[in-house]
């Protein structure tokens, strides 16, 4: 079945109308549609699509707490309040890093006045999601290589060990994954995952993709205090946690051998490398 036929059914279950094409991505097709008189977003996942269904819970348990609120999904799709601002990204490009940093802030700090769910609800655990990383360290490990991903799976060992507060997580909290709305700032795109609420500061510090920027000692230092103290937690969790994260997405894109995928790696491995002597 192709995405006008599946989008026609989706139109006639939802009670749809007015689709119009928003974007492809590698996990759904996207539409703007009207629904009770309000524009939202109609996301057909592609087949086997894990991360989105992960996503679609995290978003029903966020209840619209500093994320998009889900309307209507099953396994195929999803209906999303349409969050039609600006991206945070705009305020960092414009030289409002900082502020931008304090609405992150923000936005995690409504994720996270959501109570962890118990029983478990189907979300990734955290420890789960480095398996990549674990993996690429016993490889280098079993071949003598000293490298950053042995370091980095040896600290994020620590940091599972020593986890706390546990929350429910985005899991992907970055400036293109926060948008303007009516409602104010609102994140989309969530992961999905469950652990230690300092993780979600990570990706964060390892974003925007603009290396003078990140690639700096000193704005992942005045990064990582401006979200410390707005959130009350230890900075030195917040950089262990980013520099655990950077070595996993490194080892991500280790599997992929495309030009694009070397330059991911390359990127990662860089903030890692810069974080290292700041570890405790």
């Amino acid at each position: 079945m192709d995405d006008s036929q599946r989008l026609a059914i989706y139109l006639q279950a939802w009670h749809l109308s007015n689709p119009q094409l928003l974007e492809r991505t590698a996990t759904s097709t996207l539409y703007t549609v009207m629904y009770a008189g309000e524009t939202c977003v109609l996301k057909l996942l592609n087949a086997e699509e894990t991360d989105e269904q992960r996503g679609a819970l995290a978003l029903h348990l966020f209840q619209g707490h500093g994320a998009v609120q889900l309307l209507q999904a099953d396994a195929h799709a999803q209906l999303l309040e349409y969050a039609a601002g600006a991206e945070l990204v705009t305020l960092v490009e414009s030289g409002a890093d900082a502020e931008a940093t304090c609405i992150v802030a923000e936005v995690i700090t409504r994720l996270h006045s959501v109570p962890p769910t118990s029983p478990p609800s189907g979300l990734m655990a955290l420890d789960r999601w480095f398996a990549a990383l674990f993996r690429q360290a016993k490889s280098d490990h079993a071949a003598g290589i000293a490298s950053i991903y042995v370091r980095g799976a040896t600290r994020a060992t620590q940091l599972f060990a020593e986890s706390r507060e546990q929350r429910i997580l985005h899991g992907d909290i970055h400036h293109r994954n926060i948008r303007h709305s009516a409602r104010g700032w609102l994140a989309f795109d969530p992961k999905g995952l469950e652990g230690d609420r300092a993780y979600e500061c990570a990706n964060t510090l390892c974003n925007p993709v603009i290396p003078q920027l990140v690639h700096n000692d000193q704005r992942l230092l005045s990064t990582a205090t401006i979200l410390a103290d707005l959130l009350k937690l230890d900075r030195a969790r917040i950089l262990a946690w980013t520099y655990a994260y950077a070595c996993l997405n490194a080892s991500w894109w280790l599997a992929i051998n495309t030009v694009q995928a070397i330059n991911f790696v390359e990127w990662s491995v860089a903030i890692a490398e810069r974080i290292e002597p700041h570890l405790d």
